[in-house]
């Protein structure tokens, strides 16, 4: 057994946390453990694991009431500088004097996250000090929110006679972000699904919203939501967690007692019947073209809490039924209604908030057509709802479900990273994010109950044809709106330049010089940790392998927790090829997964490769 096994070392941890539960998960060869902060009650979930790739993550519930995007500005202005190290950027000036595997921040919908990665423990030792001393003790310099958040500036530069304009990295961001019709369509859909939670809002903010937004009131959120109290720590690798334990306690967690607040996100008040909303986008045109055919359609249901794995699998699995492929009813619905040129971008089930979502339309349709698109939907739903689908494409749709669930390796995230990413949502909804890592007990459940007659037609009666909780958004495109909103814009602008004396134009002079000034000053890097060459170890660590020599050839196996999955790769010596088929080999590499073989066709190969496989995909490695 390795030590990491060993749930008595996992039960050992510092004196300022206490230990909960440990549960093991032989598919990924970890053991995940859970400690509770006694001070505080800040969480911390340590994934033991025989992997010198260690990964830290401090989560904070970032919940906002408004779209001013105070999450959004707040996780880059704590990037700024804080008490230990008063540097302008230390964050990226940690980039160049470290040997992370990973390094980033995140803001989601209700949650902001920071997470690093290191396989030098000194270097790892280095950035946990940084990173949270940047969080917990941000110095949260006013310049630093003008320069990342939003602040007013002249057209021209030093002159209080041109125009009055709004800068920011946030806002500009923002701005460039809302101009796409689907961040468009999202933040209209949210509006209307959530009419009384948080995500009635844009989290990332609205750039005619975040101007609203004060410093004081950036502080203000930072003081109850940046806290020991609000936070989640998740750490993952071969560091036992009363190390990690004792180094949250003396670098931070020390300095803080409990919060009396809880911050967390309700349930939404549910409709009594559906609801149809017309709204409208942006568009730019070229000359003499229509807006024709620019009409986005999207049907919306509010399904239940994500952080039950149970419920959250049930809907992946009705979505998947649904919507997969060009077979799927729904799918082959809006591929060939000729209502639309294709189906929305929103098709599928949206799991990251608190409560799922499930989402299907089209685009490049036509307001008129709306009341006909959702009477079609609505006859499939109740098509499947009383004929169901076959149970090969039910077991095939489990099929790949279990495989995406159980895949780890996207986004070129480090291995426990992705393990984090994967639990991270329903801890910050307060759910059990060990559960959501333990997939095996909920799948074998599953597999027993799609063969209940009624599976899926229970599904789509309960949780769509019978839910009231329905929008129908149709968001049609709008040539001048773009232009009405600048105007808009502008027009508040010349109104406030008005009311500004001449001390105020002078302070937004003043503060442009300040923000461009500082841009020269050279930051003293020195008082950042940094590793030396004696840090760095002389061998290069590869993984160990087996081999063995069959009749088909010589076999290399390694051994990895995949999460229950098996990855193979079969190479072969291409022959001598002629310059036309070099040019050829990668349509041929791509294509070979989808073509025909034998006496089989395409489809039937298709059906095969999703009852059985993930999918198989060629590639050429030309030397």
């Amino acid at each position: 057994m390795s030590s990491y096994q060993d749930i008595s070392q996992q039960q050992q941890c510092h004196d300022s946390f206490e230990w909960l539960r440990s549960e093991p998960i032989e598919s990924l060869n970890v053991v995940v453990s859970e400690y509770r902060h006694k001070a505080t009650g800040a969480m911390h979930y340590h994934i033991a694991a025989d992997n010198d790739e260690n990964v830290f993550m401090v989560a904070l519930r970032t919940v906002p009431t408004d779209s001013t995007g105070v999450a959004h500005i707040l996780e880059h202005t704590a990037l700024c500088g804080s008490k230990n190290y008063p540097v302008r950027d230390p964050f990226f000036m940690m980039i160049r004097r470290s040997l992370n595997t990973f390094m980033n921040a995140f803001t989601s919908s209700d949650w902001t996250a920071y997470p690093f990665a290191s396989k030098n423990r000194k270097d790892f030792d280095n950035l946990l000090s940084v990173y949270l001393d940047a969080v917990f003790f941000s110095r949260l310099d006013p310049l630093d929110f003008a320069q990342e958040g939003h602040r007013l500036d002249f057209s021209e530069s030093g002159n209080p006679d041109s125009e009055l304009i709004y800068k920011g990295v946030v806002y500009n961001e923002m701005k460039g972000a809302m101009s796409s019709p689907t961040s468009e369509l999202w933040d209209q859909l949210g509006r209307y699904l959530f009419p009384t939670t948080t995500y009635h809002h844009n989290s990332g903010g609205d750039p005619d919203t975040i101007p609203d937004l004060s410093y004081e009131q950036l502080k203000s959120f930072y003081q109850t939501h940046y806290h020991p109290s609000n936070a989640v720590f998740m750490t993952f690798g071969d560091i036992p967690a009363s190390d990690l334990q004792k180094a949250f306690e003396e670098r931070a967690l020390n300095q803080f007692e409990a919060l009396d607040r809880t911050i967390t996100v309700g349930d939404e008040k549910r409709y009594g019947a559906p609801l149809n909303v017309e709204t409208a986008y942006p568009t730019d045109l070229e000359e003499g073209e229509s807006v024709d055919n620019k009409t986005h359609i999207v049907m919306a249901w509010l399904l239940g809490h994500s952080t039950d794995l149970e419920n959250q699998l049930k809907a992946e699995l009705m979505s998947d039924v649904l919507l997969d492929n060009s077979a799927a009813p729904l799918r082959k619905l809006l591929e060939t209604s000729g209502l639309g040129s294709s189906p929305s971008p929103l098709c599928g089930l949206e799991d990251s908030n608190r409560e799922m979502a499930f989402m299907c339309g089209l685009e490049g349709s036509s307001p008129q057509k709306a009341a006909e698109l959702e009477q079609k939907v609505l006859e499939v739903l109740q098509d499947v709802a009383e004929n169901g689908v076959s149970q090969s494409r039910l077991e095939a749709a489990l099929h790949q479900l279990e495989l995406s669930q159980r895949e780890i390796g996207g986004d070129h995230y480090p291995y426990g990273l992705q393990l984090m990413m994967g639990a991270i949502s329903t801890a910050m909804h307060r759910g059990d994010p060990i559960a959501l890592l333990n997939l095996d007990p909920v799948l074998d459940k599953m597999r027993e109950e799609i063969k209940q007659p009624d599976f899926v037609q229970k599904l789509v009666k309960d949780w769509l044809l019978d839910n009231p909780h329905r929008v129908r958004l149709v968001m049609k495109p709008d040539a001048s709106l773009e232009e009405v909103r600048e105007a808009f814009t502008k027009t508040k602008l010349a109104k406030l330049k008005e009311s500004l004396s001449d001390a105020d134009k002078q302070k937004i002079i003043d503060q442009a010089r300040a923000l461009e000034a500082r841009q020269e000053l050279e930051e003293d890097e020195s008082v950042l940790p940094k590793v030396g060459l004696e840090d760095v170890p002389a061998a290069i660590p590869m993984p160990g392998y087996q081999e063995q020599t069959l009749p088909s050839g010589k076999h290399t196996q390694y051994a990895q927790g995949t999460n229950g999955l098996v990855y193979q790769q079969v190479i072969y010596d291409l022959p001598q090829l002629s310059s036309e088929q070099l040019q050829l080999l990668p349509l041929y590499t791509r294509f070979v997964g989808e073509l025909g073989a034998g006496d089989q066709d395409y489809l039937q190969i298709q059906e095969r490769l999703t009852e059985v496989t993930g999918g198989v995909f060629g590639f050429s490695v030309l030397r």
